[in-house]
């Protein structure tokens, strides 16, 4: 059961700094540094979450969708191939860069953001508004309709959070939760947001995401 924007308080935003480039799209958060994609430069941007500064400046073998860690390394997934729009799932490595003949074509050519809940990946197909469990060689073990557009996705403890878009008439954007480890699979609702968040970053204290129409990161908390 959805409820009303005016039944949810908004994040509690933290943090606000402009994005080293424009249209900011993916975004991971490793423990210490953010991981930034942008979809109009095709580049990714390691980034000091303190100060904003780059220390790392890569380009993506397409347009990086969304993208998550794991343990030393990220996942990214790339739109490639100009208009035909192709969607892979890419591995980056810091300091590295993209292993380019490493490449996993998401189920259905389909595919935005990125999560790991330490064992497995999960991929979200934002126009379908369902989320994907993949196993160990990226096989889809289980499908959660959401219903609505996912515009991020991220991990923590044991809830897979949401960035939702449910259209203006519907209530606009949303941060939700879903529990699949345990059975919940109906989204529930926490907070409204008065933008639409592309991409979601947990660091274990606060959320991260990408205000993209303003070209700023933010970072937020749930409201108290």
């Amino acid at each position: 059961m959805l409820t009303s924007s005016s039944e949810l308080a908004e994040i509690a935003q933290l943090v606000r700094f402009p994005s080293p480039a424009p249209t900011p799209q993916s975004l991971a958060h490793d423990g210490e540094a953010l991981w930034l994609g942008s979809w109009e430069t095709e580049r990714v941007y390691g980034l000091d979450p303190k100060q904003g500064r780059v220390f790392e400046e890569v380009s993506a073998p397409g347009r990086p969708v969304g993208s998550t860690v794991i343990g030393d390394e990220l996942r990214f997934v790339c739109s490639e191939n100009g208009e035909g729009d192709n969607r892979f799932i890419r591995r980056f490595v810091p300091g590295h860069g993209f292993k380019t003949h490493e490449s996993i074509p998401c189920p259905d050519d389909t595919g935005s953001f990125l999560a790991f809940d330490g064992e497995r990946l999960w991929l979200s197909q934002r126009m379908l508004g369902r989320v994907l469990e993949l196993d160990s060689q990226s096989r889809v073990v289980r499908t959660i309709e959401i219903g609505n557009q996912i515009l991020g996705i991220c991990w923590a403890r044991t809830r897979l959070y949401l960035s939702l878009w449910l259209g203006k008439e519907r209530g606009g954007a949303r941060l939700a939760y879903i529990e699949p480890k345990d059975g919940v699979t109906e989204p529930v609702h926490v907070a409204a947001s008065p933008f639409a968040m592309i991409s979601l970053a947990a660091d274990g204290e606060r959320f991260w995401t990408n205000d993209s129409r303003s070209a700023q990161i933010v970072a937020f908390s749930l409201p108290v």
